[in-house]
C-alpha cells in the first residue's frame, strides 16, 4: 500500500516536471522564434548611450546691436564613473592637474543622479591642463574632455548686476524646474536678465550617440544631434550711455572720498526715456567681473563677490534710499491740488521753523521771503515744513502713491524693493515690530477693547472721540506708535519714514516731465531667434495716469527748471555751460549715524523732455556737490551726439512749457526766450 502511494507521488512529480519543461521550451521557442526582432532592438539599445551636448545660450545686445553678452567655446572636463570599481587614483590625479580639491570632485561624483552620465568636474579649463590630461590618458580612464559654450562679455563688466550671471543649477532650482528638462550640471540664470529670461535664453540641448561594450565603456560615436542655440535679447540699454553712467558713478565715489566722506562706498544711476519707459542706462557701483563667474571660483574670489560688505552683486537701482529734498515736489503737488497752498503764497524763512521744537533749515540764516517756486529752487526746508503741516500726511502720502512711490515699478528684474510711503499705519507697524512681548500683548488688548467700542459708536463725533482716546492709550505704551506733527514736518522734506528706489525716483520725475503718464520701466525691446526672427516684442506700457492737473505739473516743472538756474538754484553750478535747458532737484538725505546720501533727479530738455534720471551716492554728502556732477556727465554723454539736431528742433518748435511762467525762463544760448 505504501509502495503504491510512493509510485503515485512519483508519477505526479514527473508529470509536473514534464509540464514545467514544456512551458520553458514553449517560452524559449516563442522568444527565439517570434520575438527575435524585439530583443535584437533591446540589445542594440543597451549598447547605446546618449550623451547630452550643451546648447549655446542666447546672446544679449544693446539697442544699437552692440553685443553685451556672447558665447565662447571652452574646454570642460568630465568623468564617466560607470558606477564600478575604485576610481580614487583617477580622482587624485585629476585633482592635482586641475588644481581643485579631491573632496570637491568626490562630492560631484556622489551627486550623480544617473549611472553612465558624465559628471562635469571643471569648466573653462586651460589648454595647458587639457594637454596634461591627454598626455596621461592611459592613467585617467573615464576622463572626458569636451568643448562647450560659456559666457563672454565683449564690453567688459558694465551692466553686471542688470545682466546677471549663469551658474550650474542648484538643488532648489532643479526641483522647481524638474518638468522642463533640466539635469544636474546644466547652466541656469541666477540673477538679472539671465534669470528673468531663462526660458528664452537657455536653448535646446543636442545629444551624441555612443556605443558601449558590455562593461559600459565607450567604443565609438554613432552620430550627433546638434544643439539649438537660445534666443537673443535686444535691450533698451544704450551701451555708450551705460558706460558713461558707470564712469560717472566711479568718479563721484572718488570725489566724495576726497571731500572727506570716507563711507562713500556705492551708488546708483538710472536713465529713462520719459515718453516710453525704456531704461537707457542702469548703473550700480561697486560692480564685479562677470567673467569670473564663468569658471570655478576660489574661496577668496567667491567671498570678494558674494560676501563682501560692499555687496557688489546688489543692484542699488532697485534698493531703497531716503529721498531727501527730491520728495518736495510731491508735497507741492499735494498742496496745489488740494488748494491748501498757492503758488503765490509766501513765508519768511529765518533759517528755522518752530513747532513744539526748532527745525533748522539746511541754510543757516535762511532764504528770506520765498514762494513755492523759489522754495523748490533753493530747496527751502522751512517752507516745506510749514507746507507739509498745512497739507497733512494723508494727502502727502496719497500723492506720493499717485507718482508711483512706495510701489514696485514692475521692471523685469528680480529683487526690486517696494519702499515706504510715510503715514500713521506704517509708523505703527514699524514701531510695533520693535516692541517686547508684553507691549504686543497690551496692544492686542487695546485693539480688542476699542474694536468693541467702535462697533457700538453711532455718530462720527463719537468715533473721533474714541480714536483720540485710543491714541492716548497707545502713546502710553510707546510714544512712537502714534503719528505726530513732528513726523509730518520731517516727512515733508523727504526724511523720516520715507524710502524709495532710484528707479522709482526717476519714474516719478519722468511722469512730471511727460505730463502725468506713469510708464512701466522696461529693459528688453524684443526677443529674437539667432536668425533674427522676432519671438516676442515689448513696448511702452502705462502703469497709470497721475491725478494731477496739467497746471500743477507745469508749476512743478518750472520749479525744477529754476533749480538749474543761477544765481542760487541748488544745481546752477551743475548745469553751468550746459547747451540745453534742464530741470532738476538736488537732495541731501540724512542717515542716522552716517554721512548723508547725495541725490539728484533731473529731466531734459526742459522744452521738450526726452530723458529723466536719478543719481544716488551712498553716504556721499551733498547732492549738488557729489551726485550733481555725475548727473551732468550722463546728460552730456546723452546729448553729445545729438547737439546740432536738437538745437535745430528747439529753435523751430516753441516751448509748450515756457508759457506758464515765461517770465522766469532765462537763457540757454539763445534757445529759450
Amino acid at each position: 500500500m505504501e509502495r503504491k502511494i510512493i509510485e503515485k507521488r512519483m508519477q505526479v512529480f514527473l508529470a509536473l516536471l514534464i509540464v514545467i519543461f514544456l512551458i520553458l521550451i514553449s517560452r524559449l521557442s516563442y522568444m527565439q522564434l517570434i520575438q527575435t526582432d524585439k530583443f535584437q532592438v533591446l540589445a542594440r539599445e543597451n549598447q547605446i548611450r546618449l550623451v547630452a551636448i550643451a546648447a549655446p545660450r542666447g546672446e544679449i545686445f544693446d539697442r544699437n546691436e552692440i553685443k553685451l553678452v556672447g558665447n565662447q567655446p571652452v574646454y570642460t572636463v568630465s568623468l564617466v564613473t560607470l558606477g564600478q570599481g575604485d576610481n580614487s587614483e583617477v580622482v587624485q590625479s585629476l585633482a592635482g592637474i586641475l588644481g581643485i580639491s579631491r573632496q570637491e570632485i568626490q562630492q560631484k561624483i556622489e551627486g550623480q543622479r544617473q549611472l553612465y552620465e558624465p559628471v562635469k568636474i571643471a569648466t573653462k579649463v586651460s589648454a595647458e591642463k587639457v594637454t596634461m590630461i591627454e598626455e596621461r590618458r592611459l592613467d585617467l580612464p573615464g576622463v572626458v574632455i569636451d568643448v562647450e559654450p560659456a559666457r563672454e562679455y565683449p564690453e567688459g563688466f558694465i551692466l553686471a548686476q542688470t545682466l546677471g550671471y549663469v551658474r550650474e543649477i542648484n538643488g532648489d532650482q532643479l526641483a522647481a524646474n524638474k518638468d522642463k528638462g533640466y539635469k544636474p550640471g546644466d547652466m541656469f540664470g541666477q540673477s538679472g536678465l539671465e534669470a528673468a529670461f531663462e526660458e528664452y535664453l537657455r536653448g535646446q540641448k543636442g545629444a551624441r550617440q555612443v556605443e558601449v561594450d558590455s562593461l559600459g565603456r565607450p567604443v565609438r560615436d554613432l552620430g550627433v544631434r546638434e544643439p539649438v542655440s537660445g534666443n537673443n535679447l535686444v535691450l533698451t540699454i544704450d551701451q555708450r550711455l551705460q558706460k558713461a553712467a558707470e564712469d560717472a558713478l566711479a568718479d563721484a565715489l572718488v570725489r566724495a572720498k576726497k571731500m572727506g566722506h570716507r563711507e562713500a562706498s556705492g551708488g546708483a544711476a538710472v536713465v529713462l526715456n520719459v515718453r516710453t519707459g525704456e531704461v537707457l542706462a542702469m548703473a550700480s557701483q561697486p560692480s564685479f567681473d562677470l567673467d569670473q563667474l564663468t569658471r570655478e571660483l576660489s574661496p577668496s574670489d567667491y567671498n570678494k563677490i558674494f560676501n563682501s560688505p560692499l555687496k557688489p552683486v546688489l543692484n542699488r537701482v532697485l534698493q531703497v534710499y531716503p529721498p531727501g529734498s527730491v520728495f518736495k515736489m510731491v508735497v507741492a503737488a499735494a498742496g496745489l491740488e488740494t488748494g491748501k497752498i498757492k503758488p503765490t503764497d509766501t513765508i519768511s524763512d529765518p533759517g528755522y521753523f518752530f513747532w513744539g521744537r526748532r527745525y533748522n533749515d539746511w541754510k543757516p540764516g535762511g532764504h528770506g521771503r520765498v514762494d513755492l517756486l523759489r522754495a523748490i529752487k533753493v530747496s527751502c526746508d522751512t517752507y516745506f515744513y510749514q507746507a507739509g503741516l498745512k497739507v497733512g500726511i494723508d494727502d502727502i502720502a496719497g500723492f506720493a502713491s499717485e507718482f508711483g512711490l512706495g510701489q514696485k515699478t514692475g521692471i523685469e528684474l528680480g529683487g526690486e524693493e517696494k519702499g515706504v510711503v510715510p503715514g500713521p499705519s506704517k509708523k505703527f507697524e514699524l514701531t510695533k515690530n520693535l516692541l517686547s512681548s508684553a507691549g504686543l500683548r497690551k496692544i492686542m488688548e487695546l485693539e480688542q477693547k476699542y474694536g468693541n467700542l467702535m462697533t457700538g459708536a453711532v455718530t462720527e463725533e463719537e468715533r473721533l472721540r474714541l480714536e483720540k482716546a485710543k491714541e492716548k492709550e497707545l502713546e502710553a505704551i510707546n510714544w512712537e506708535l502714534v503719528w505726530h506733527d513732528s513726523d509730518t514736518v520731517i516727512s515733508s522734506i523727504g526724511q523720516g519714514i520715507n524710502s524709495y528706489t532710484p528707479l522709482q525716483l526717476a519714474n516719478y520725475i519722468a511722469a512730471i516731465a511727460n505730463g502725468g503718464i506713469r510708464y512701466k520701466p522696461f529693459l528688453v525691446q524684443k526677443v529674437i531667434t539667432p536668425e533674427g526672427k522676432i519671438v516676442k516684442e515689448f513696448g511702452p506700457e502705462e502703469s497709470g495716469r497721475i491725478k494731477v492737473s496739467q497746471n500743477t505739473l507745469a508749476i512743478l516743472r518750472e520749479g525744477m527748471r529754476q533749480v538749474a538756474l543761477p544765481p542760487d538754484g541748488t544745481a546752477a553750478g551743475v548745469f553751468a555751460g550746459f547747451p540745453f535747458s534742464a530741470a532738476a532737484k538736488t537732495g541731501t538725505a540724512e542717515v542716522a549715524g552716517h554721512d548723508d546720501h547725495a541725490l539728484i533727479v533731473a529731466f531734459a530738455p526742459f522744452e521738450n523732455p526726452e530723458i529723466a534720471l536719478a543719481v544716488v551716492i551712498d553716504y556721499g554728502g551733498k547732492g549738488s556737490a557729489i551726485a550733481g556732477p555725475a548727473a551732468r556727465k550722463i546728460l552730456d554723454a546723452y546729448f553729445s551726439e545729438r547737439l546740432p539736431q536738437l538745437k535745430k528742433q528747439l529753435k523751430s518748435k516753441p516751448s509748450t512749457q515756457s508759457r506758464v511762467y515765461s517770465g522766469h525762463l532765462l537763457r540757454t544760448e539763445g534757445l529759450v526766450e
